[in-house]
């Protein structure tokens, strides 16, 4: 079996025909001649920049992989802060004697779905380390976006409602499941899908969003906290009305987790006016990724700047930031 060596990183021949032959091939890149840098256009003043990295284990899971992942993410973040995704950089760490096959399907899946969402890979770069130096791959990433749409959490005010696209914790569940490190087995697949053409609809469909959030890391919660505590509003969740799947809220229940601090990585946050929330629920249905979306609880005031949920039961308790660490590696 092909496999990856130190000399693929040594920047001689063996590093040129990686490049060519994988990276070039795949992404099929315009920047031509090879600089140090990509020379591109932007048709706007302002843009939007995001990095992040991705060490996800295992590389590859139910409903995705390490390389889907990490433009997903990218796109994502760009998605929810107004931004239309245009460009994106790619860098590889890639571990001594990791098998060639594996990375030309990881590379592969980054060029399906970047020319899914018209995202063009303009630079990387490759770096190989000793074996047990790295997991793997590591990939991270750069994406830069057109502003389009200007958030408005300046106008957030009681009675917006906030709304989630769909079901919540199938990543982190989908990827504890497929360690097989705790002996259970699940049907759930990761969530993992660019948001990008959804969101862009959403905007133009509408003039009530106020905020959007990306809710990876920490989930829902996590997510609806910050905005709480940086914005000083005071948001109740409607417990009955968090959509999770049976087999996600059963893993959890097995585990002592709770699904709202529960990693996601194709879903998003919208708080919207109360005169939209219909119209923004009906535009996210139009899509797969949104087909579960639902309103689950509303700005109750703009002072205190507390996540509060309702249970099934009436009694309502506050919610904090995820505090300390429950599902490793999962992105």
């Amino acid at each position: 079996m092909k496999r990856i060596s130190l000399a693929h990183g040594d920047g001689g021949e063996l590093t040129h025909t990686l490049i060519q032959e994988l990276f070039l091939s795949a992404f099929q890149t315009t920047a031509s001649p090879m600089l140090d840098a990509a020379i591109v256009s932007m048709p706007a003043n302002e843009i939007a920049v995001t990095t992040d990295s991705f060490v996800v284990q295992p590389l590859f899971f139910p409903g995705g992989d390490i390389g889907k992942l990490a433009v997903a993410g990218t796109v994502n973040d760009l998605a929810v802060s107004g931004a239309v995704p245009l460009y994106m950089t790619c860098g590889f760490i890639i571990e001594e004697g990791f098998p060639y096959a594996d990375l030309q399907r990881i590379v592969n899946s980054i060029a399906a779905e970047a020319a899914k969402n018209g995202i063009s890979i303009v630079a990387g770069d490759t770096k190989v380390v000793e074996r047990g130096s790295c997991d793997g791959v590591f990939i991270n990433t750069t994406g830069i976006g057109v502003v389009r749409h200007k958030s408005k959490a300046a106008y957030l005010q009681e009675g917006d409602a906030v709304i989630v696209s769909g079901s919540i914790g199938d990543h982190g569940i989908a990827i504890l499941a497929a360690r097989n490190e705790l002996g259970f087995t699940t049907e759930v697949e990761s969530d993992c899908a660019s948001l990008s053409a959804m969101i862009e609809d959403v905007q133009h469909g509408t003039g009530g969003v106020r905020i959007m959030r990306d809710p990876t890391r920490g989930g829902l919660a996590t997510s609806l906290v910050e905005i709480c505590e940086d914005f000083g509003i005071t948001i109740i969740l409607e417990e009955e009305d968090l959509p999770v799947h049976p087999a996600v809220a059963g893993a959890c229940d097995l585990l002592g987790f709770d699904p709202m601090y529960v990693a996601n990585e194709g879903k998003v946050i919208l708080i919207v006016s109360a005169a939209e929330a219909e119209q923004t629920l009906s535009l996210l249905r139009q899509h797969p990724e949104g087909a579960e979306a639902a309103i689950i609880g509303r700005i109750t005031d703009t002072q205190s700047g507390e996540l509060r949920v309702r249970t099934v039961f009436g009694a309502t308790r506050k919610l904090r930031r995820l505090h300390g660490m429950q599902l490793p590696r999962i992105c």
